[in-house]
């Protein structure tokens, strides 16, 4: 069953209205027809729907909405990313794994060793592409949310978030002891409700000792992800799968 992500604004009554470029994925390339049945989800409220096309126009395709679909497809635990910016390849690899993994939202952080450098023109431009490619990865995915690719981001942007999340994790290779199962340990048993996580990885080349120490100081907790050094997309990827693994699998 394919699925479309639609605003709430498109939603009337027992109607949506799809338009856009998804008219022509289901029109030319789906060619899918009348009393055809998809699913259509609400970015605004994380919500499915089935339904069913009953109009097809060049520009727009109403569809009925035949029932809520009550099934859960997104994970139990909120994770965000907060990516040390790779090179430009990579980080659309980890966009979009980390989207079809189960990643909430993700947030491309300037660090002192990012090779990458970006003048605001460029910042929007990539942002528009990210985004692009975390959508295309959900609906891959049929995931019920797109994760939001926030606007590129410093270590200070993040010691101000820290306080949002129940535990906020740093991969550093140069920790021996503290892994992340005994982090998740401790969070599980202190929580009943969903919990909320932020992880930061390094870019290339990883994090310089005073951005992590400044982030321990602001509460990061610092982490080990084994006797192995990772690379920057792959880390990321280990870490999510391991936490997603830990509380819903």
């Amino acid at each position: 069953m394919y699925k479309f992500f639609i605003n709430h604004s498109q939603i009337n009554e027992n109607k949506a209205k799809i338009i856009g470029e998804d008219v022509n994925h289901i029109v030319n390339v789906l060619r899918l027809k009348k009393e055809d049945r998809i699913i259509l989800c609400d970015k605004n409220e994380t919500i499915s729907y089935m339904a069913e096309i009953i109009e097809m126009h060049r520009d727009y395709i109403i569809c009925e909405i035949i029932e809520e679909i009550l099934e859960n497809i997104e994970t139990n635990v909120k994770i965000d990313l907060y990516q040390g910016l790779p090179k430009m390849d990579k980080m659309e690899y980890i966009i979009q794994k980390a989207t079809e993994i189960g990643v909430r939202d993700i947030y491309p952080v300037i660090t002192k060793r990012c090779i990458v450098k970006l003048d605001e023109k460029s910042k929007t431009k990539k942002i528009e592409r990210w985004q692009k490619i975390a959508e295309v990865a959900a609906k891959q995915s049929k995931r019920d949310y797109i994760p939001k690719i926030e606007n590129v981001i410093n270590l200070e942007n993040i010691c101000q978030n820290i306080e949002k999340y129940d535990i906020i994790l740093l991969a550093y290779e140069d920790e021996a002891n503290n892994t992340l199962k005994n982090e998740l340990k401790k969070v599980a048993e202190n929580k009943t409700k969903k919990i909320k996580i932020g992880i930061i990885i390094g870019p290339e080349g990883g994090l310089d000792i005073e951005e992590v120490n400044k982030l321990k100081e602001a509460g990061a907790k610092i982490i080990t992800l084994g006797k192995r050094i990772l690379r920057t997309e792959t880390a990321s990827l280990v870490i999510l799968s391991d936490i997603i693994y830990e509380f819903e699998l």
